[in-house]
Parts: C-alpha cells; structure tokens; sequence
C-alpha cells in the first residue's frame, strides 16, 4: 500500500473504519434514536439467541473437527467465526431484509437532519417544520426508501467465502476483508439516492472510495459477529455511515465556499483593473 493509502487509513478525517464505532458512540448518546431499537429489541433479541443457539448446538463441533484437521488448535477459535459467520448471514437475510430496513433509513435520515443535512434527506421523503423531536420530523418517502439493498450476489459471496477460514491464521482475515469489500458500499446505498446518481456515477465515487468502503464494511461485519447484538450495531452503524456523509458533506460545502470567495476575489481585482 502506498503512503497516500496509509494516510487515508489513520488520518481521523478520512479514517472510514472509525465510523461505525463513531456510530456506536452516537447512537448512545442521542436519545432520539432509541425508540427506533426498543421497537426491534425483542424481535432482535430472540432472533439472534434463537438462531446463534441452534447453530452452536449442531454444527459447531462438526465444523471444529473438520478445521482441526487443517489447523490444530487453532480450530476452536476459528469454528468460532465460522458459525458467527453463519449466523450473521442467517439473521441478515431473516431480519434485516425483511423487518429492519425501514428502520435503518428512519436512523440515517434523522442523523443527517440533527446534524445539519436535511436538504440531503427532502429528496427523498417529506421532511416537517423545526420540531423537538427530530424522528417526528421525518415525513413519508417520496421516493423508494432503501438503506441497503437486498442483494442474492452477495449472500452467495458471503457464502462463498465462509471456507477462507479453513486456512490457518489468514484464513479469517482474509474472509472479512472480502466480505467488507463487497458490503462497504451498501452502507452509502441510501446517500447515492439521495444525490440521484446514475449507475456510472455511483460506480464512479464507490471506485475512488473503494478502500475506505472496504475498511468500513469490514470493521461493521466485524461488530455484526458479536453474538446477541448483531441487530443493535448493524442500526449504529447505520448513524456512523451518516456521520461518514456528513463529514463529506462539510468538506464539500467548505470546498465550494473557498471556489466561491476565490471567484468573488477575481471579479473584485477585475473592478480595480
């Protein structure tokens, strides 16, 4: 990696990777988000035990005696994400694709609005006069209300790429890093509908933030293997992503306010000409 590629890594204003554990800061800090998982939290809660109980029970074991043969010792630990691994794909496409989508762009929207953004936000849904309740500002859509799509491509990928953790010691790097580059750009999903960009132009800015998209999607796949709170930081994350698009936001808003005063400087030296 070169040292542009590193400075984009650790340098906090384009470090993508802290923003779902930004996310995870503001989601507890901003009590107007709450509501939106105490809604969730029982569907959530037996979901995940329910699902992570079962896969433990009959294939955990099953899948240690098999890496043992690969990796020795080190088959416990990773059985261990191999089943995590398995049940975040489960719970994914049994509760996010179904249940809590709706809810992940109410968390995105109602961020970018208490942080300034809400003309990003009345593209696409009718957005209420200044309230104390930032959540009861939040209209109905106007246009199709998608955090991040169902996409069969990648579950099979994430499917695919689940016997990467057969390999000793890399095997499991290499899984999540994979994984979080084809789930970071989901996590935008909702912003490049708000900007209504086309195909191209979406591939475009996923292309010339490919590396931040991949530490991103991976540090989120990462927080969504914790057993028992897969769903609460798959909705923080959701506040980081839109801390992430604020940030872009503002450096943008400063870049056109600096062509602008320098324009207006220009027309000035014009006039004393």
């Amino acid at each position: 990696m070169d040292r542009s590629g590193m400075n984009r890594l650790w340098d906090p204003s384009k470090a993508a990777w802290l923003y779902p554990l930004r996310g995870i800061y503001y989601f507890a800090s901003h009590r107007f988000l709450w509501p939106l998982f105490r809604a969730r939290l029982i569907s959530i809660v037996l979901l995940s035990t329910f699902i992570l109980f079962i896969l433990f029970l009959f294939t955990y074991l099953p899948q240690v005696a098999f890496l043992a043969i690969f990796q020795g010792a080190g088959a416990w630990v990773n059985g261990a994400f191999l089943v995590l691994g398995e049940g975040a794909a489960i719970v994914a496409l049994l509760f996010e694709a179904f249940f809590v989508d709706e809810t992940l762009v109410d968390i995105f929207d109602a961020v970018l609005v208490n942080e300034g953004h809400g003309e990003l936000v009345t593209a696409c849904r009718v957005l209420y006069p200044q309230g104390d309740d930032v959540l009861k500002r939040l209209g109905k859509p106007t246009h199709s209300a998608v955090y991040s799509p169902f996409s069969l491509r990648q579950i099979i990928e994430f499917i695919v790429f689940l016997p990467l953790n057969f390999i000793p010691v890399a095997g499991t790097p290499m899984f999540l890093l994979l994984t979080g580059y084809r789930a970071g750009p989901f996590h935008h999903w909702r912003y490049f509908q708000m900007l209504d960009l086309s195909k191209k132009q979406r591939k475009e800015s996923i292309r010339r933030r490919q590396l931040q998209y991949t530490t991103f999607g991976t540090v989120a796949l990462l927080l969504q293997l914790i057993p028992g709170l897969s769903m609460l930081f798959l909705m923080s994350t959701a506040a980081g992503s839109a801390l992430w698009v604020k940030d872009i936001e503002n450096k943008r808003d400063a870049l056109r306010g600096r062509h602008n005063s320098m324009s207006n400087e220009y027309h000035d030296d014009d006039n004393i000409i």
